[in-house]
């Protein structure tokens, strides 16, 4: 049976040599005598019965090869129609590019017939279940400190204010002294401010870090005629300590309201109307009289806490008090509206600011405030 088969193996290689053989001596009688019908007809003859018998793509490039290469056979006789008269030329000629069209489309309907049963080998070994459940797609999240942001924002831009953005990296100029705040005054103690290492040319600190979006007030009113209404969100930095309430950055979303005839009423009015839309008819809201240098009066706002409902025994996030304040507000400074060309006889206004951090704890049940800043996926994925 050994015998049988390396006799069958011998049989084999000499039959493929023979192949090889028959091909060259082929080719070498196509170059060296002048083509004729019969000739081309018979390759082509050969090649599609040849072609036919091909199973992969690579089995059916060597062919390409071989018949219609550079140096294949077809090719080659192709090259003997010189020799040729004119007549004769011609017509031959046309049989050859007929035979290379028939051969090339061939070639392009065997590869695709290649193609498509690898396919359908390929689907029915691994068989898909079309009825089993999908992988759910991972989607991403606004943080939250965004979300409140945007829904803080929308609510006065429903009250008709606009919303514009300002620079983090400030002017003293802006962020102290055009909000009644010179150099020297002891209300810049309020702030812990972070100076960025620059010096003017008269050797004076000028930039920061911005401590508030204040600094936008002056800045619109500049560049701007009453009557005026916007808020400005944005991030801010002070050099203090953190703890449940605090953060050294954090958001805060800045109004400013100038017109004729503006009242106090109408600061207290759209403060309330604001709470009604964020937190709803239930809850508490207390104004008390603050100081802060860019308003005059001044107040800060507060709600009752989320935590002890506004009974303050033992409560760490109201300190006892009962009371969480969400934002300072008062009518806009004398000053500060003379710093930018207003007539203060004709135009009044009013302004708050707000920590949106504080405004998402209050409307979620948040108990700290350094779990937006955490990084913690686990309270990220809440919102």
């Amino acid at each position: 049976m050994l015998v049988a088969c390396v006799i069958g193996a011998h049989f084999r290689i000499d039959c493929t040599s023979g192949i090889e053989r028959w091909r060259s001596t082929q080719l070498t009688e196509s170059s060296a005598q002048p083509p004729t019908a019969d000739n081309i007809e018979a390759i082509t003859i050969s090649a599609s019965a040849e072609l036919d018998r091909l199973e992969n793509l690579e089995a059916v490039d060597q062919w390409r090869v071989s018949y219609l290469g550079r140096r294949g056979m077809l090719t080659t006789v192709l090259r003997g129609l010189s020799s040729l008269e004119v007549e004769e030329r011609r017509t031959v000629g046309a049989l050859a590019n007929q035979a290379k069209n028939t051969l090339e489309e061939r070639l392009e309907e065997r590869v695709r017939q290649i193609n498509e049963a690898t396919l359908t080998r390929s689907a029915s070994q691994d068989r898909l279940d079309v009825t089993l459940p999908g992988r759910p797609a991972l989607e991403g999240r606004l943080h939250p400190t965004t979300q409140i942001v945007r829904e803080i924002c929308s609510a006065f831009v429903a009250m008709g204010f606009g919303v514009v953005e300002g620079p983090e990296v400030e002017w003293d100029h802006y962020n102290f002294e055009m909000l009644n705040i010179p150099k020297g005054h002891p209300a810049r103690d309020m702030w812990n401010t972070l100076w960025v290492d620059y010096e003017d040319p008269t050797g004076e600190q000028a930039m920061l870090l911005r401590t508030h979006t204040s600094p936008m007030q002056a800045r619109v009113m500049e560049n701007r005629e009453p009557p005026i209404r916007v808020v400005v969100p944005g991030k801010c930095y002070r050099y203090e300590a953190t703890d449940a309430t605090h953060e050294w950055h954090f958001y805060q979303v800045e109004g400013l309201a100038v017109g004729e005839g503006i009242t106090f009423a109408d600061l207290k009015g759209t403060l309330y109307e604001f709470a009604r839309r964020m937190f709803g008819e239930e809850r508490q809201i207390r104004f008390r009289c603050d100081y802060f240098p860019f308003v005059e009066p001044g107040v800060d706002m507060s709600i009752d806490c989320f935590a002890c409902d506004g009974d303050g025994n033992g409560c760490r996030i109201c300190r006892d008090s009962g009371w969480i304040e969400i934002m300072g507000a008062g009518m806009i400074h004398p000053k500060v509206l003379e710093g930018v060309g207003y007539d203060t006889e004709r135009y009044t206004g009013f302004a708050f600011g707000m920590g949106p951090e504080r405004i998402a704890m209050l409307k979620y049940g948040i108990d700290d405030i350094r779990h937006f800043y955490s990084n913690d996926l686990r309270f990220l994925r809440q919102f």
